[in-house]
């Protein structure tokens, strides 16, 4: 019964959390609500929360919806229909023991980040091309194609991609001890290229538990109206 009680008290913590808009990379929580930056905006994250300040390239960006209530999404995701395969609907787990994210949990992480916690990082795994045309705050373009090899990857993109990573290369192969937590994604629930990202980490020995895809990815963040940057 002691042990049933322990349980009980441990779920509703982790649900408290969650439903406060936490996210963690170890085992302490993060409130989002600590670091309003935008309290008098009236298009708002969450109720609590108006705008998070994070960084990118080592300058201050404010992530906020856009504040024009008759704003309309950026006409590059504006399309419901495109060809499948390749451009299908993806599940909501694309991997054994890698987490989905949404919106909030990612700008946790930008938010972590931004206050020093270098254990993370946020990663577009589209071709160059998309990702110039705009991005996520504080995150870095590291193609699906330099990962996963069944996609063209070779060893040296694939290694050049794991010491981004944090990975390590020694006399019996990769160690991931010190690899970093990525938080990976493209451009949307149709999108096949954070996905091939994933399975080419995983392949290469990347802990699932280190990977968190953000299935929304830029077609969900769009449609928000949250900041994005041109890199």
């Amino acid at each position: 019964m002691k042990n049933m009680k322990s349980l009980s008290v441990v779920a509703a913590l982790f649900a408290a959390s969650v439903l406060s808009g936490c996210t963690t990379t170890t085992a302490k929580p993060f409130n989002l609500a600590d670091h309003d930056a935008g309290k008098d905006l009236k298009v708002k994250i969450t109720p609590k929360v108006g705008a998070v300040e994070v960084t990118h390239s080592g300058a201050a960006v404010r992530v906020e919806r856009n504040q024009n209530q008759k704003n309309k999404i950026n006409p590059a995701f504006a399309k419901t229909s495109r060809k499948c395969p390749p451009f299908c609907v993806r599940p909501i787990v694309t991997a054994k023991g890698v987490e989905t994210v949404a919106e909030l949990e990612v700008i946790s992480y930008m938010k972590q980040r931004a206050m020093g916690d270098d254990s993370i990082l946020i990663v577009d795994a589209r071709k160059p091309s998309w990702y110039k045309k705009g991005t996520l705050p504080d995150s870095v373009n590291v193609p699906f194609d330099k990962i996963n090899k069944k996609k063209g990857a070779d060893e040296v993109s694939i290694g050049e991609a794991l010491e981004t990573f944090g990975a390590t290369e020694g006399d019996k192969g990769w160690s991931f001890d010190n690899a970093k937590t990525l938080v990976v994604f493209c451009n949307g629930p149709w999108c096949g290229q954070s996905p091939l990202a994933i399975a080419g980490l995983i392949g290469e020995g990347y802990p699932a538990a280190k990977l968190k895809w953000y299935r929304g990815g830029m077609q969900d963040w769009e449609i928000l109206g949250l900041t994005t940057v041109k890199p």
